[in-house]
């Protein structure tokens, strides 16, 4: 019998391909096979879909909403063996994995801190669906400004707001919004 120690350190992150829109299904899927087998347990460690918190108006209303980083893709932490190999390839919706040619290529341990820290980071504070750029003209659809146009003069993503330069009684007035109060022209 292996020691556990031993087969944590062989285990890698893999990148599953699915059928788009059937990532959580897939998971769902795969973790109760995981679960009917014993051995399976102890090779597959972690399915993930990595995703993030969306911010967007609907209907005059804010809304946060969850998006998949990497549509039709999940992330496996497992220890490739042929068996964990044949669990995964079988689970309904699993198109194959990705890697080069016939043997699956694991992600290296920087692209994995990078994504997992993301997905952290964005559970916490949602990113607006909508991305700015500055020069680009804007109408305020929300607040005490409504109706009035303007230019994008910065743009600070990670407050989620705006600098516009809208026309005020003839003049051009620095207003700041959220993204949520804007809508492109």
């Amino acid at each position: 019998m292996t020691d556990t120690t031993q087969t944590t350190e062989q285990q890698h992150w893999y990148v599953i391909h699915t059928q788009t829109g059937q990532e959580l299904k897939v998971k769902s899927s795969l973790e109760g096979k995981i679960q009917q087998s014993p051995a399976a347990s102890s090779q597959i460690t972690k399915v993930l879909v990595p995703t993030e918190r969306v911010a967007e108006i609907r209907a005059g209303k804010k809304r946060i909403s969850e998006r998949k980083f990497f549509p039709g893709y999940i992330l496996v932490q497992m220890l490739m063996t042929d068996e964990s190999w044949h669990l995964v390839r079988t689970t309904p919706g699993v198109t194959g994995f990705i890697g080069a040619g016939r043997r699956p290529v694991p992600l290296s341990e920087e692209e994995v801190s990078e994504i997992l820290r993301q997905t952290e980071e964005r559970k916490d504070k949602p990113t607006p669906r909508v991305s700015f750029q500055k020069g680009e003209g804007v109408r305020v659809i929300e607040g005490p400004f409504t109706n009035f146009s303007g230019v994008i003069e910065e743009v600070n993503i990670a407050r989620g707001k705006l600098k516009v330069l809208a026309s005020i009684f003839g003049r051009q007035t620095p207003v700041e919004l959220e993204f949520w109060q804007v809508e492109r022209l």
